[in-house]
């Protein structure tokens, strides 16, 4: 027998779950926004004063060392970041999936038991 309550409480708890969800997502979209413009600016920062440091060089050598030196420096940086919201982007997936890891482990086990039955019932 279908149980208005049951059903209500069921709804609520799914709609609980989604919005807490949505919220951290947002929360973690918000934080990956903000560390990527930090590196923006402050790449956008490096290259200016490399640039300025570059305009005063006194040799052709000196350029080429100041040139290698931040190349290798925005290499390193650029790896770290992106490395680094690699790992959040991870993290947002994770949290994003752990609401809904119960639920569907829960109904990926009901479907495999009863499809054994179904299957043999067909032939």
């Amino acid at each position: 027998m279908f149980n208005f309550d049951d059903a209500n409480k069921k709804s609520k708890e799914a709609v609980d779950t989604a919005l807490k969800t949505y919220s951290e997502t947002a929360k973690a979209f918000q934080a990956i926004a903000a560390e990527a413009a930090e590196y923006s600016k402050k790449s956008f920062q490096d290259a200016v004063t490399h640039f300025e440091t570059l305009a005063g060089a006194k040799s052709f050598e000196a350029a080429f060392e100041l040139q290698t030196s931040y190349v290798k420096s925005y290499y390193e940086n650029l790896v770290s970041e992106t490395t680094k919201l690699g790992e959040m982007y991870a993290d947002l997936a994770k949290s994003a999936y752990k609401p809904y890891e119960a639920p569907i482990a829960a109904a990926v086990a009901k479907a495999t038991k009863s499809a054994p039955a179904a299957t043999s019932a067909a032939a």
